[in-house]
């Protein structure tokens, strides 16, 4: 598991602005800080992919280097997203890409849910590396049903998932319930709330993005 704030880094004025309650209403801000996050963790998963040699013509003469032996697939669960993905296509811009409704359902009276899918967009997936991204990892049972929607598509060689704040319950829950995957985090927050948002969290990552829904 890769934490991203373990390590001081300029990724830590990101994340900050992301969660300070005096710049949230800027929704570009928060976007852009959204992709820059997601540009920042991209290239850290980038250090561990497959790569091979290769040759580059220059002006002057041949330049040998090591590009990727193949692009991830990317995917996405809207709409929170959106932003984060963004930074990860900036960095692999050649990728495929995936993308899934999946949200919480309606709070029942001890505020339990259900978590609701009604759209899948997926390329085949048989044998590739996929990079599952979504902001905040709060139960992990929306990126485990994901999952396993995904696999009607092909079964991936390699997943990683990729958050830019998570709780401790919803990493025990996928290292429990997905023990093969990877995860790269922006940072992990201290607890879930009795509603299970993650404390202290940013709040609602889709509102502050894109406005508040009904």
């Amino acid at each position: 598991m890769f934490v991203l704030t373990e390590t001081n880094s300029i990724a830590n004025h990101f994340m900050a602005e992301l969660r300070d309650v005096t710049i949230q209403n800027d929704s570009m801000r928060f976007r852009k800080n959204m992709e820059r996050l997601g540009e920042i963790l991209a290239y850290e998963i980038s250090k561990l992919l497959p790569y091979q040699p290769a040759t580059v013509q220059t002006p002057l003469a041949i330049a040998t280097t090591h590009l990727l032996s193949q692009q991830p697939v990317l995917v996405t669960i809207l709409r929170a997203s959106l932003p984060f993905h963004q930074g990860f296509l900036n960095v692999f811009d050649k990728a495929e890409n995936a993308f899934i409704g999946a949200y919480r359902g309606k709070h029942r009276a001890d505020e339990t849910f259900d978590i609701q899918m009604d759209y899948l967009a997926c390329p085949d997936l048989s044998d590739k590396t996929i990079i599952m991204i979504d902001p905040m990892l709060a139960t992990g049972k929306s990126l485990l049903k994901s999952y396993e929607a995904l696999l009607a598509h092909g079964k991936p060689a390699r997943t990683i998932i990729v958050s830019a704040i998570a709780a401790p319950e919803g990493v025990k829950f996928l290292q429990e319930n997905l023990p093969n995957t990877e995860l790269f985090l922006g940072t992990i927050d201290e607890k879930l709330n009795s509603k299970y948002y993650i404390v202290p969290g940013l709040g609602d990552a889709g509102d502050l993005a894109y406005g508040e829904k009904l």
